[in-house]
Protein backbone atom coordinates (compact mmCIF):
# COMPACT_ATOMS: atom_id res chain seq x y z
CA UNK A 1 0.00 0.00 0.00
CA UNK A 2 1.01 3.28 -1.01
CA UNK A 3 1.83 6.19 1.83
CA UNK A 4 -0.24 8.84 2.23
CA UNK A 5 1.56 11.42 0.13
CA UNK A 6 1.86 9.26 -2.70
CA UNK A 7 -2.03 7.60 -2.93
CA UNK A 8 -3.78 10.75 -4.65
CA UNK A 9 -4.70 12.27 -8.15
CA UNK A 10 -2.99 15.26 -7.94
CA UNK A 11 -1.10 17.96 -5.90
CA UNK A 12 -0.87 21.62 -5.98
CA UNK A 13 2.94 22.33 -5.54
CA UNK A 14 5.76 21.93 -7.08
CA UNK A 15 7.33 18.06 -7.33
CA UNK A 16 10.25 19.04 -5.20
CA UNK A 17 8.63 21.04 -2.89
CA UNK A 18 6.03 18.79 -2.62
CA UNK A 19 8.24 15.72 -1.74
CA UNK A 20 10.58 17.26 0.69
CA UNK A 21 7.89 19.03 2.89
CA UNK A 22 6.03 15.35 3.09
CA UNK A 23 9.00 12.78 3.04
CA UNK A 24 13.24 12.65 3.39
CA UNK A 25 14.74 13.14 -0.43
CA UNK A 26 17.70 11.50 -0.19
CA UNK A 27 18.39 11.22 -4.41
CA UNK A 28 17.90 13.81 -6.92
CA UNK A 29 19.04 12.97 -10.28
CA UNK A 30 18.44 16.42 -12.75
CA UNK A 31 21.27 18.55 -15.05
CA UNK A 32 24.15 17.23 -12.89
CA UNK A 33 23.40 13.86 -13.76
CA UNK A 34 21.68 14.08 -17.20
CA UNK A 35 20.62 16.43 -19.80
CA UNK A 36 17.20 15.47 -20.88
CA UNK A 37 15.14 18.29 -18.40
CA UNK A 38 13.85 15.59 -16.11
CA UNK A 39 14.42 15.17 -12.88
CA UNK A 40 13.75 12.52 -10.77
CA UNK A 41 14.20 11.78 -6.68
CA UNK A 42 14.75 9.09 -4.34
CA UNK A 43 12.03 9.81 -1.65
CA UNK A 44 11.72 7.82 1.21
CA UNK A 45 7.98 7.84 2.73
CA UNK A 46 6.73 5.92 5.93
CA UNK A 47 10.08 3.93 5.67
CA UNK A 48 9.66 2.79 2.18
CA UNK A 49 11.74 4.16 -0.51
CA UNK A 50 10.42 5.04 -4.23
CA UNK A 51 12.20 6.64 -7.52
CA UNK A 52 9.79 9.65 -8.46
CA UNK A 53 10.40 10.95 -12.05
CA UNK A 54 8.57 14.08 -13.39
CA UNK A 55 9.54 16.18 -16.59
CA UNK A 56 11.66 18.58 -14.73
CA UNK A 57 10.78 22.41 -14.21
CA UNK A 58 8.13 24.45 -16.97
CA UNK A 59 10.63 27.22 -17.15
CA UNK A 60 13.95 25.41 -17.95
CA UNK A 61 15.14 26.43 -21.04
CA UNK A 62 18.61 24.47 -21.44
CA UNK A 63 17.01 20.77 -22.53
CA UNK A 64 16.90 19.53 -26.09
CA UNK A 65 13.19 19.14 -25.95
CA UNK A 66 10.57 21.67 -24.25
CA UNK A 67 9.07 20.58 -21.30
CA UNK A 68 5.68 19.90 -23.06
CA UNK A 69 7.64 17.11 -25.20
CA UNK A 70 9.15 15.96 -21.66
CA UNK A 71 5.40 15.75 -20.31
CA UNK A 72 4.31 14.03 -23.34
CA UNK A 73 7.42 11.27 -22.82
CA UNK A 74 6.53 10.46 -19.50
CA UNK A 75 2.98 9.70 -20.61
CA UNK A 76 4.63 7.55 -23.31
CA UNK A 77 6.22 5.79 -20.81
CA UNK A 78 2.61 4.99 -18.42
CA UNK A 79 1.45 3.60 -21.66
CA UNK A 80 4.28 1.49 -22.39
CA UNK A 81 4.39 0.33 -18.27
CA UNK A 82 0.45 -1.13 -18.85
CA UNK A 83 1.90 -3.31 -21.48
CA UNK A 84 4.12 -5.54 -19.56
CA UNK A 85 4.41 -6.64 -15.76
CA UNK A 86 7.76 -8.64 -15.96
CA UNK A 87 9.55 -8.39 -13.05
CA UNK A 88 12.78 -6.39 -14.71
CA UNK A 89 10.74 -3.42 -15.32
CA UNK A 90 10.38 -1.27 -12.09
CA UNK A 91 6.10 -1.09 -10.85
CA UNK A 92 4.81 2.13 -11.84
CA UNK A 93 2.44 2.21 -8.64
CA UNK A 94 0.87 5.95 -9.33
CA UNK A 95 0.53 8.97 -11.87
CA UNK A 96 0.50 12.35 -9.60
CA UNK A 97 -0.57 15.33 -11.68
CA UNK A 98 1.13 18.36 -10.74
CA UNK A 99 1.43 22.00 -11.99
CA UNK A 100 5.14 20.85 -13.49
CA UNK A 101 3.30 17.47 -15.06
CA UNK A 102 2.74 14.27 -14.27
CA UNK A 103 4.66 12.50 -11.36
CA UNK A 104 5.45 8.71 -11.99
CA UNK A 105 6.18 6.67 -8.83
CA UNK A 106 7.79 3.47 -9.04
CA UNK A 107 9.31 1.00 -6.84
CA UNK A 108 12.79 2.04 -5.63
CA UNK A 109 15.75 -0.07 -7.09
CA UNK A 110 19.35 -0.77 -5.70
CA UNK A 111 20.87 -0.98 -8.45
CA UNK A 112 23.83 0.66 -10.78
CA UNK A 113 23.74 2.55 -13.95
CA UNK A 114 25.78 0.30 -16.33
CA UNK A 115 26.51 3.19 -18.33
CA UNK A 116 29.30 5.21 -18.15
CA UNK A 117 30.70 8.26 -20.36
CA UNK A 118 33.04 6.65 -23.04
CA UNK A 119 36.25 8.11 -21.66
CA UNK A 120 35.62 5.86 -18.66
CA UNK A 121 35.01 3.04 -20.37
CA UNK A 122 38.14 1.14 -20.12
CA UNK A 123 38.14 1.78 -16.93
CA UNK A 124 38.14 -1.58 -14.78
CA UNK A 125 36.68 -0.19 -11.65
CA UNK A 126 33.78 1.36 -14.07
CA UNK A 127 29.90 -0.17 -13.43
CA UNK A 128 30.12 -1.17 -16.99
CA UNK A 129 33.19 -3.48 -17.00
CA UNK A 130 32.98 -4.75 -13.44
CA UNK A 131 30.00 -6.05 -15.35
CA UNK A 132 31.68 -7.39 -18.04
CA UNK A 133 33.74 -9.20 -15.66
CA UNK A 134 30.89 -11.15 -14.37
CA UNK A 135 30.54 -14.62 -15.27
CA UNK A 136 29.24 -15.50 -18.55
CA UNK A 137 25.92 -17.52 -17.15
CA UNK A 138 25.18 -14.15 -14.74
CA UNK A 139 25.17 -12.05 -18.39
CA UNK A 140 23.13 -14.43 -19.80
CA UNK A 141 20.56 -14.53 -17.44
CA UNK A 142 20.27 -10.65 -17.55
CA UNK A 143 20.02 -10.94 -21.40
CA UNK A 144 17.55 -13.34 -21.02
CA UNK A 145 15.22 -10.92 -19.14
CA UNK A 146 15.93 -8.00 -21.71
CA UNK A 147 15.05 -10.27 -24.52
CA UNK A 148 11.58 -11.70 -22.60
CA UNK A 149 10.77 -7.90 -22.34
CA UNK A 150 11.23 -6.66 -25.85
CA UNK A 151 9.64 -9.77 -27.00
CA UNK A 152 6.70 -8.55 -24.75
CA UNK A 153 6.64 -5.24 -25.62
CA UNK A 154 6.96 -5.95 -29.54
CA UNK A 155 3.79 -8.07 -29.59
CA UNK A 156 2.44 -5.09 -27.86
CA UNK A 157 3.18 -3.18 -30.65
CA UNK A 158 6.20 -1.11 -29.09
CA UNK A 159 9.84 -0.42 -31.06
CA UNK A 160 12.59 0.53 -29.26
CA UNK A 161 13.97 3.79 -29.56
CA UNK A 162 17.23 5.30 -27.73
CA UNK A 163 17.75 1.77 -25.80
CA UNK A 164 21.62 1.56 -24.82
CA UNK A 165 23.42 0.83 -21.37
CA UNK A 166 22.13 3.99 -19.98
CA UNK A 167 18.37 1.88 -19.71
CA UNK A 168 20.21 -0.71 -17.88
CA UNK A 169 20.71 -1.04 -13.54
CA UNK A 170 22.17 -4.17 -11.89
CA UNK A 171 22.45 -4.55 -8.44
CA UNK A 172 26.07 -6.69 -7.59
CA UNK A 173 24.18 -7.96 -4.80
CA UNK A 174 21.64 -9.91 -5.45
CA UNK A 175 22.76 -10.07 -9.07
CA UNK A 176 19.06 -8.14 -10.25
CA UNK A 177 18.38 -6.52 -13.50
CA UNK A 178 15.95 -3.62 -14.02
CA UNK A 179 15.00 -1.96 -17.58
CA UNK A 180 14.41 1.76 -17.16
CA UNK A 181 13.78 5.04 -19.13
CA UNK A 182 12.17 3.57 -22.27
CA UNK A 183 10.06 6.81 -22.70
CA UNK A 184 11.09 7.08 -26.18
CA UNK A 185 9.83 3.66 -27.34
CA UNK A 186 6.96 4.21 -30.23
CA UNK A 187 4.35 2.08 -31.75
CA UNK A 188 5.07 1.17 -34.84
CA UNK A 189 6.16 0.46 -37.22
CA UNK A 190 7.34 4.22 -38.35
CA UNK A 191 9.79 6.19 -40.51
CA UNK A 192 12.79 7.37 -39.28
CA UNK A 193 11.70 11.40 -39.33
CA UNK A 194 15.17 12.10 -38.00
CA UNK A 195 17.72 10.81 -40.05
CA UNK A 196 20.32 10.34 -37.16
CA UNK A 197 17.93 9.07 -33.98
CA UNK A 198 18.08 9.16 -30.16
CA UNK A 199 20.07 6.91 -29.22
CA UNK A 200 24.06 5.45 -28.57
CA UNK A 201 25.93 4.42 -31.46
CA UNK A 202 26.83 0.97 -30.22
CA UNK A 203 22.88 -0.12 -29.96
CA UNK A 204 21.41 1.27 -33.10
CA UNK A 205 20.60 -0.20 -36.58
CA UNK A 206 21.87 1.09 -39.56
CA UNK A 207 18.22 2.43 -40.31
CA UNK A 208 17.93 4.56 -37.84
CA UNK A 209 20.64 6.80 -39.08
CA UNK A 210 18.55 7.08 -42.48
CA UNK A 211 16.14 9.60 -42.99
CA UNK A 212 12.70 8.35 -43.95
CA UNK A 213 13.99 4.54 -43.14
CA UNK A 214 11.65 1.84 -42.02
CA UNK A 215 11.77 1.39 -38.10
CA UNK A 216 9.96 -1.72 -36.94
CA UNK A 217 10.49 -5.18 -35.17
CA UNK A 218 13.85 -6.07 -37.37
CA UNK A 219 14.82 -2.68 -35.51
CA UNK A 220 14.61 -3.90 -32.42
CA UNK A 221 16.30 -7.28 -33.37
CA UNK A 222 19.21 -5.15 -34.55
CA UNK A 223 19.51 -3.41 -30.90
CA UNK A 224 19.18 -6.56 -29.17
CA UNK A 225 21.59 -8.73 -31.53
CA UNK A 226 23.79 -5.34 -30.72
CA UNK A 227 22.83 -5.52 -26.54
CA UNK A 228 24.30 -9.45 -26.34
CA UNK A 229 27.62 -7.94 -28.01
CA UNK A 230 28.41 -4.94 -25.60
CA UNK A 231 27.48 -6.97 -22.94
CA UNK A 232 29.62 -10.30 -23.63
CA UNK A 233 32.21 -8.57 -25.85
CA UNK A 234 32.76 -8.07 -29.88
CA UNK A 235 32.84 -10.75 -32.13
CA UNK A 236 36.31 -11.36 -32.41
CA UNK A 237 36.32 -11.78 -28.23
CA UNK A 238 32.75 -12.90 -27.44
CA UNK A 239 32.26 -14.56 -24.29
CA UNK A 240 29.42 -16.78 -24.98
CA UNK A 241 28.96 -20.00 -26.97
CA UNK A 242 29.22 -20.04 -30.81
CA UNK A 243 25.50 -20.27 -30.74
CA UNK A 244 24.68 -17.41 -29.17
CA UNK A 245 27.31 -15.45 -31.68
CA UNK A 246 25.86 -16.90 -34.52
CA UNK A 247 22.30 -15.85 -33.19
CA UNK A 248 23.50 -12.44 -32.48
CA UNK A 249 25.88 -12.05 -35.91
CA UNK A 250 21.99 -12.96 -37.34
CA UNK A 251 20.67 -10.34 -35.09
CA UNK A 252 22.68 -7.42 -36.32
CA UNK A 253 22.80 -8.50 -40.25
CA UNK A 254 22.72 -4.57 -42.13
CA UNK A 255 20.64 -6.02 -44.94
CA UNK A 256 17.09 -6.44 -42.31
CA UNK A 257 15.83 -9.39 -44.70
CA UNK A 258 18.89 -11.04 -43.17
CA UNK A 259 17.95 -10.85 -39.48
CA UNK A 260 15.11 -12.77 -37.44
CA UNK A 261 11.68 -11.40 -38.07
CA UNK A 262 10.38 -10.29 -34.42
CA UNK A 263 12.03 -10.16 -31.25
CA UNK A 264 10.50 -13.35 -30.34
CA UNK A 265 11.90 -15.54 -32.94
CA UNK A 266 15.26 -14.14 -32.21
CA UNK A 267 15.20 -15.00 -28.30
CA UNK A 268 13.43 -18.35 -29.22
CA UNK A 269 16.65 -18.85 -31.37
CA UNK A 270 19.21 -17.22 -28.16
CA UNK A 271 17.01 -19.94 -26.10
CA UNK A 272 18.01 -22.98 -28.96
CA UNK A 273 14.33 -23.41 -29.73
CA UNK A 274 14.83 -24.35 -33.22
CA UNK A 275 10.79 -24.42 -34.05
CA UNK A 276 10.24 -21.44 -32.86
CA UNK A 277 12.75 -19.11 -33.98
CA UNK A 278 12.20 -20.92 -37.51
Amino acid sequence: MLPAALDRDRIDTRPTEYLASRGDIFAEYGAATQDSGNISYGVQLDGERFFVKTAGRVDDPVPPLGHGDRVELLRNAVRLAASSAHPALPRLHRVIESPDGPLLVYDWFDGELLHVPSAQRADPSSVYQRFRRLPVDAIEACLDAIFDVHAELTRAGWIAVDFYDGCLMYDFRSRALRIVDLDMYRRGPFRNEMGRMWGSTRFMAPEEHQLGALIDERTTVFTMGRTAFVLLGAPEAFRGSPRHLEVATRACQPDRSARYDSVAAFAAAWRGDVRAAS
